[in-house]
């Protein structure tokens, strides 16, 4: 009877023990496989851009996706599945138009920005003065300005990495501001941008108090060409729209719970809410297919992973808000987080990624970097840096976090336009995404790695 005692502990004990490096890596390169052939994020995207469609904040259809989003968790085997409300500002577009009256007539594709002032009812008509990089536009005398329709037609640049959004994203996010303090009667810009159809890319636009839209790249440079011949341009525009201040909003989430520690949390997501011109297939249904389909994937095997993996569908991010509200709701969870991401990048390949500093060395990370492997994936040894919109409460909580790099070579020809649809998706890139994702989600769940306890070695 001791002998079986003996045993019978020796093989709890052993129950208990995180994974060994060889056992974790074996079977996070199964799920890996897995993950590559299996439909859940298709299924999953093709379901919320279909069912649902495009989910501006304020808006009907996000209240149906909220719900969606519920029913989906809840279809595929999540637990606690539930929504977290908060209050946010929503902007939602109306009548649009724009058109070159003098010296020769055009009409123009635009999109009003969010969280711009609408024109008057009929619209407004004026001169323009026209800038053709954001800078020159902030160098120029106010006085040029006063009356007028200020157009900046600053150029994206496209990078592999997405890094010429950054750089000229303050012709959007700050141009309306600047041009009111100037006098401007309205604000135009060049969509921030790297296609060369005539859709115009929305976006947020810090609050301006004049009327702001996008143009598309090719009416961007339809006006260069014009002011080119020294004659006056002058254009009518009628931008209509209602901003809320205070509209109900929800982040929505589902666990598949550890099974050993299951208060030790991984938070995994992506954002629920689109802008309004496409289907939000890009931007950021695959995030939401993504995450969804890696978490279950990762607790699909043999056994739950020892600890918690949550998904969350954060329901404001393009007018901002969510990531707000779940860090200040989330706060006191902090040291339960173990690790936090988020993919908000579309479905382009993931070509590199960082985890926090110090921790490559662990078995658990050594796991899952060979998984990956045949995924063609860039392991850095960078410190990650931003992690995406929706978890910087959390960062700022404190939780770690990782960067999970994807392709946006292509991306920002999509964004925030009418071709953020389904079809511009490769259901075998979308695949790879998961693969990582999923990898990564089993080799830490099932772990005892501990990014804090790392870091706080290096500081040392």
């Amino acid at each position: 009877m001791k002998t079986l005692l003996i045993a019978v502990s020796a093989t709890a004990l052993l129950a208990a023990q995180p994974a060994a490096a060889a056992d974790l890596g074996a079977t996070a390169a199964a799920l890996r496989d897995k993950a590559l052939s299996d439909p859940t994020a298709w299924n999953v995207l093709e379901s919320l851009t279909t069912e649902v469609g495009a989910r501006p904040v304020g808006s009907p259809a996000m209240t149906q996706a909220k719900d969606w989003g519920v029913a989906k968790l809840k279809s595929l085997g999540f637990e606690n599945v539930h929504v977290e409300p908060f209050v946010t500002g929503a902007w939602l577009r109306g009548d649009e138009s724009a058109e070159v009256v003098v010296p020769y007539p055009h009409k123009l594709a635009i999109l009003g920005l969010g969280n711009s002032t609408p024109t008057p009812a009929g619209g407004l008509e004026a001169e323009i003065v026209l800038y053709r990089t954001y800078e020159a536009f902030l160098a120029a005398p106010a006085a040029e300005m006063k009356g007028k329709i200020v157009v900046v037609t600053g150029r994206m640049v496209r990078a592999q990495d997405g890094s010429g959004y950054g750089a000229i994203n303050a012709q959007r996010t700050r141009g309306p501001a600047e041009a009111a303090k100037r006098g401007a009667a309205a604000y135009l810009l060049r969509s921030l941008s790297t296609d060369d159809t005539r859709l115009p890319h929305t976006g947020t636009a810090g609050p301006g108090g004049i009327p702001a839209a996008a143009l598309s790249t090719v009416d961007a440079e339809l006006l260069e060409h014009l002011a080119d011949r020294g004659q006056p341009i002058r254009i009518r525009l009628n931008l209509q729209s209602t901003y809320t201040p205070k509209a109900d909003a929800w982040n929505v989430v589902g666990e598949l719970k550890g099974r050993e520690k299951p208060d030790e949390v991984l938070v995994v997501g992506g954002h629920l809410d689109s802008w309004d011109p496409g289907t939000g297939a890009i931007d950021d249904g695959s995030g939401v297919a993504i995450a969804t389909a890696a978490a279950k994937l990762a607790a699909s095997g043999a056994q739950r992973p020892r600890r918690t993996i949550r998904v969350v569908m954060w329901g404001s991010e393009e007018q901002g808000g969510s990531g707000e509200a779940y860090g200040a709701a989330h706060k006191a969870e902090t040291p339960a987080i173990v690790v936090a991401g988020e993919s908000d990048l579309g479905a382009g390949h993931i070509w590199s990624l960082s985890v926090p500093k110090n921790s490559l060395s662990q078995p658990a990370m050594k796991a899952f970097t060979a998984a990956i492997a045949p995924l063609k994936v860039i392991v850095t040894r960078e410190a990650p840096r931003f992690g995406g919109s929706d978890i910087e409460g959390l960062i700022a909580n404190g939780a770690p976090f990782v960067d999970f790099n994807q392709d946006a070579s292509r991306y920002f020809d999509l964004h925030h336009s009418a071709d953020d649809t389904l079809d511009k998706v490769d259901p075998a890139e979308l695949a790879q995404n998961v693969a990582v994702w999923t990898a990564f989600l089993y080799t830490v769940a099932d772990s005892d790695i501990d990014f804090r306890a790392l870091a706080a070695q290096e500081a040392k």
